[in-house]
């Protein structure tokens, strides 16, 4: 493969730290190279209900980059590819050839530097709570009680966020994630407060809480990656989403996806902006 050494450039990579990738060179774009290749590759990583490979198959079997992934290559007249990556490594991966597309991938300022993204988001997630379940949790307003424990990784967006929304609750701080999630599983908390993508996987793995996104809800949208410099396949691929977010087929496959995962989707916030209101 050749390599174009003009178009070396430095990125920063998520989680870990600068690196220099050369983009791949290629003939022509994406939409002809998978017309003439049959195959439309789709990174994918484990992490319901964005991917999941089925561990008695081996297969990518569900997922809703997965449900979209296959709509793209029936359109395009090719089969879905998956090609597994890592969420640090899937900008690499764009940049030399070895995927087509990434979903679920926030447009970063950095990671702009690197790949394209669509003007349309792919959807929208949350900022959540997953509460006991005799926590009554509408509003933002009904944690703001010194009675109520919440959980949050220290010095994170979350963290500034219940600081500043309710500063009468008892703000517990952790290092990370996980440590957040299992102060909640102890009972050292009454809530924990994050995205809702992680708390969909605690629900299910502990099986008790109730997933609430307090109103006003406080959404931001998450992206597809492109390699970079393609704009004929960026605008196709930006068509693509707009059909699907409107039509509601992407919270279908969403839905699907949970339910799958073993999730009631009746119990997990949507990921359509306009139904959070």
């Amino acid at each position: 493969m050749t390599i174009n050494r003009r178009s070396l450039i430095t990125v920063l990579a998520a989680g870990s730290g600068l690196l220099a990738i050369p983009f791949a060179a290629r003939a022509e774009g994406t939409l002809d190279e998978v017309k003439k290749r049959g195959t439309f590759r789709v990174g994918v990583t484990q992490a319901p209900p964005w991917f999941s490979k089925d561990p008695k198959t081996g297969e990518w079997s569900s997922g809703l980059g997965i449900s979209m992934g296959k709509a793209m290559a029936e359109t395009l007249g090719a089969k879905m590819e998956t090609v597994e990556v890592s969420w640090g490594n899937s900008i690499a991966a764009l940049q030399a050839d070895k995927i087509d597309i990434m979903f679920t991938i926030d447009a970063t300022v950095e990671r702009k530097q690197a790949v394209d993204f669509p003007e349309a988001p792919l959807l929208y997630y949350s900022l959540a709570v997953l509460a006991k379940d005799d926590l009554d949790v509408k509003a933002w307003e009904d944690l703001n009680k010194p009675s109520v424990r919440i959980a949050v990784p220290q010095a994170s967006s979350m963290d500034k966020f219940v600081s500043e929304h309710t500063p009468k609750a008892d703000i517990q701080r952790f290092p990370d994630n996980a440590a957040a999630i299992a102060a909640f599983q102890s009972g050292r908390v009454d809530a924990v407060c994050l995205f809702h993508p992680p708390l969909l996987a605690a629900r299910q793995k502990l099986g008790k809480g109730k997933l609430v996104v307090p109103t006003p809800a406080q959404s931001q949208a998450s992206s597809t990656a492109l390699r970079k410099g393609d704009t004929a396949f960026v605008a196709w691929v930006d068509k693509q989403l707009v059909a699907y977010y409107q039509s509601g087929q992407t919270e279908k496959w969403y839905e699907q996806a949970l339910s799958e995962f073993g999730l009631d989707p009746k119990l997990a916030p949507p990921i359509m902006k306009e139904m959070l209101k």
